[in-house]
């Protein structure tokens, strides 16, 4: 059960026929979930909020109901964006490297309009000379196109790319296979060493413990 699937249930209840309980919805929702992620995640697509909603109305022997599924995609998302917390020194680095460099946020996210919100209110925005979302793309990390897309909006070769990313297999291996350099970010990794060695595609380039030490590194790479 995810954390959102009580407040879905609830509203579903509420604003429908539906008589369901709370553990038949979730396992409803999670059958649905595994068949799309299937057809989509596993193979590099992303699967639009409002569709993966559409999806589970359908599967709840609900009618179609484009409100509902606006509903649910403004609860699940409204949670997601009210648990994100911003290191506070991140934007002053994305603000300092600006300066001299070019700035894209490449993004696995399944519903553009809340990253871009979320980029917005972190002041990260006026940073950035381009923004990839997933959502807006149809591709997901590590497949190739949306790396690319990113290098075009930029104009800049893979090689002269530095991708900065938490995931070894979409973050590292994705832009290593594209011909970028890598920094694998560890902050929020439990065991970065067993992480690693369990890991078997490309090694990073290198690994921070977090962006504040990105600026130093962007300047030795630049020398």
């Amino acid at each position: 059960m995810s954390a959102t699937t009580p407040s879905l249930h609830r509203h579903a209840v509420q604003a429908t026929t539906l008589s369901i309980s709370l553990g038949e919805f979730a396992e409803r929702q999670s059958a649905i979930d595994r068949d799309l992620f299937r057809k989509t995640l596993k193979v590099g697509l992303e699967l639009p909020t409002p569709r993966r909603f559409e999806k589970l109305i359908e599967g709840l022997g609900l009618e179609s109901n484009p409100k509902l599924v606006a509903d649910f995609t403004r609860i699940h998302m409204g949670m997601l964006h009210d648990a994100v917390s911003v290191p506070s020194y991140h934007e002053p680095i994305l603000s300092a490297l600006s300066i001299e460099h070019e700035l894209a946020v490449c993004s696995n996210f399944s519903h553009a309009e809340t990253a871009r919100l979320i980029l917005d209110e972190a002041g990260f925005s006026n940073h950035l000379s381009s923004i990839v979302i997933s959502d807006e793309l149809g591709i997901r990390k590590p497949r190739p196109e949306i790396f690319e897309a990113v290098a075009a909006a930029i104009d800049l070769a893979p090689a002269e790319i530095l991708h900065v990313g938490d995931s070894l297999e979409s973050d590292v291996a994705g832009a290593a296979a594209c011909g970028m350099r890598t920094v694998w970010l560890t902050r929020q990794i439990a065991d970065p060493d067993a992480k690693l060695e369990a890991y078997d595609g490309p090694a990073p380039d290198f690994a921070l413990d977090g962006l504040m030490d990105l600026p130093v590194l962007v300047a030795r790479l630049s020398v």
